[in-house]
């Protein structure tokens, strides 16, 4: 389990995403991202996602940690872009514990296919 001292690191980076966003340094990769709105946000997402994918069939441990990473690093530069606290994120899953997968699933009523995924 993740002490607090580790955790806090998803609050931090969400804090030095907030910070490019409003600071716009030049030459920063969040700022390049955010202009591009979220049809470049979402192409990093789903290049991340595939790179967990075939790390997670292919390669090392350290190499599956090294992209989750860097999904997590993309995934909040979206959610800063919206300005979805990481806190929004964490209430939602607590909200989840105890509740079976499917059941959670069913519960919402709807399903995303990977079709709606990729708009």
């Amino acid at each position: 389990m993740a002490s607090d001292a580790e955790a806090e690191i998803l609050e931090r980076l969400y804090e030095v995403v907030c910070a490019r966003r409003d600071e716009r340094p030049e030459g920063s990769y969040v700022v390049q991202l955010l202009d591009g709105g979220w049809d470049a946000i979402g192409a990093k997402l789903r290049e991340e996602a595939r790179e967990v994918i075939e790390a997670g069939r292919r390669e090392s441990d350290e190499a599956l940690a090294h992209e989750a990473a860097d999904l997590l690093f993309h995934l909040w530069v979206g959610l800063a872009a919206r300005g979805v606290a990481p806190a929004t994120i964490f209430a939602e899953l607590g909200r989840r514990f105890g509740i079976g997968g499917l059941d959670e699933k069913a519960a919402r009523g709807t399903a995303l296919d990977a079709e709606e995924v990729e708009r």
